[in-house]
């Protein structure tokens, strides 16, 4: 007698895909920064469907609340239920159960914002974000998406990538520019992840904007990898040199401590060693 397992070992795991709901999962993705709303003739342009099957689709999202019509009725956007969902998946992450308690010690003793953020691509993402009550305010939120390689958080999270793999997320011949600070090539860019590796943790000081200041250190699991980075965000002009280095400390210890809640042993990280300048070209 054949289990589920071997059916889909014979046959394929197509044969189990819904296509009406892999349709409105694929809707859904199509809504994004650079397109907040969509209509339903540019939907079934993109996808190849008939208008009346976009129609329907749309009309399935939106009484679920993942939808709704922006006021001229024409187009839609992304509605609420996806915001819930997404808090909901940031929830059920055991990275973000674990370390919102540090975040919140560390927080305490610094007297200054800490984030926990995670890659995405070439994007750095949000998860969890401690603030204190104090007169520093930061536009960032939980979800909000910034570039990797511009940011302090960015450069410890493509810590353990390779040239080669670099290059293959970065095809371009220079870098989008932020500020004077960031990288202008991928060479540049993997000469400066690779110090930081080396260093322990990241200081940045207007490193994507000019006022702000992070200092942020690797969080890594038990294979070793980086998965999240943990960082403090203050404003430069109330940092000494002291004061600085205390922070620094704390950040990395902070770190440490959520590093060892999701089994990071050092001596694995060996297997993930990585030149630290770029050697041959890839």
């Amino acid at each position: 007698m054949s289990t589920p397992d071997a059916e889909l070992a014979d046959d394929g795991q197509d044969r189990y895909i819904v296509p009406a709901l892999e349709r409105g999962l694929r809707i859904l993705g199509e809504f994004s920064r650079e397109n907040r709303t969509l209509g339903a003739p540019e939907l079934a342009r993109r996808f190849g469907l008939p208008r009346s099957t976009v129609f329907r689709l749309l009309a399935t999202l939106e009484s679920m609340g993942f939808i709704e019509k922006t006021e001229g009725g024409r187009e839609y956007r992304l509605g609420l239920a996806v915001l819930r969902l997404g808090f909901e998946y940031l929830a059920s992450l055991e990275l973000t159960e674990l370390g919102l308690p540090i975040l919140n010690r560390l927080s305490e003793a610094i007297g200054y914002p800490c984030n926990l953020v995670v890659r995405d691509g070439r994007s750095i993402v949000y998860v969890a974000k401690v603030t204190t009550p104090t007169p520093f305010a930061s536009s960032v939120t939980v979800g909000t998406r910034l570039p990797a390689h511009a940011t302090v958080l960015g450069r410890v999270l493509l810590e353990d990538l390779t040239l080669p793999e670099l290059r293959a997320m970065y095809p371009e011949d220079r870098l989008e520019i932020f500020s004077p600070s960031t990288p202008r090539t991928v060479i540049e860019l993997f000469n400066l992840v690779q110090a930081d590796r080396e260093r322990g943790h990241v200081q940045g000081e207007g490193f994507f904007e000019s006022n702000i200041s992070t200092i942020a250190a690797p969080v890594r699991d038990h294979s070793g990898r980086v998965v999240a980075a943990l960082g403090a965000t203050i404003t430069s002009a109330h940092i000494d040199g002291e004061r600085m280095d205390e922070m620094v400390r704390r950040v990395r210890d902070a770190a440490q401590e959520l590093s060892a809640l999701l089994n990071y042993a050092p001596a694995s990280a060996s297997r993930n060693v990585v030149p630290l300048r770029g050697g041959k070209p890839a």
